[in-house]
């Protein structure tokens, strides 16, 4: 149960109401963290412009890699309502349940390429507090695997919000 009070669909405003009708309609149900962000409509627009532009258009990496991005990230932070939700996401967009599962084994437990492997361990590594201390090489040793300035880019945004979202979820209870 949630720490704070969460609103129902009809306390929503009506523009977050609109967005959630078709969720309710697929699912019957709303997320907890889809009413936390409810609560004020600019944080709810605010992340939900990020989710849309993340995770749910095409972009210069799969969904694959984002989901990836996702659920490890989620695992580090100890978000275990994020990891459930990514995993049924992961599987609508096609991931595979073996590929989840290897996934939540950890990095090197994934059959993908050694460039894919870098970059994962990249957004782990740009997860922590002491990101800071990620140097020029890093970035130019993934150039050097084939990544582009956009990818590497949007991978470490996909970070940035999955520390966003999993902050939100641990401090507010969500998914307890």
């Amino acid at each position: 149960m949630a720490h704070i009070q969460l609103p129902e669909f009809e306390d929503m405003s009506s523009s977050i109401q609109d967005k959630a009708r078709p969720i309710l309609e697929k699912t019957g149900q709303l997320g907890e963290i889809f009413k936390l962000i409810a609560i004020d409509e600019k944080i709810y627009n605010a992340t939900d412009m990020m989710v849309q532009s993340y995770l749910l258009d095409e972009t210069s990496l799969s969904y694959d890699v984002k989901e990836a991005i996702a659920l490890l990230i989620s695992k580090e932070n100890g978000c275990k309502m994020c990891i459930d939700v990514h995993k049924n996401i992961a599987k609508m967009l096609g991931v595979s349940e073996e590929r989840i599962e290897e996934i939540l084994q950890g990095v090197d437990s994934i059959n993908t390429s050694e460039a894919e492997k870098a970059l994962l361990n990249f957004c782990i590594k740009a997860s922590k507090k002491d990101s800071y201390k990620i140097l020029k090489e890093e970035l130019d040793a993934l150039k050097d695997m084939g990544y582009t300035d956009v990818q590497i880019l949007e991978a470490v945004s996909i970070t940035g919000y999955f520390n966003y979202i999993n902050t939100l979820s641990n401090v507010f209870g969500l998914g307890e």
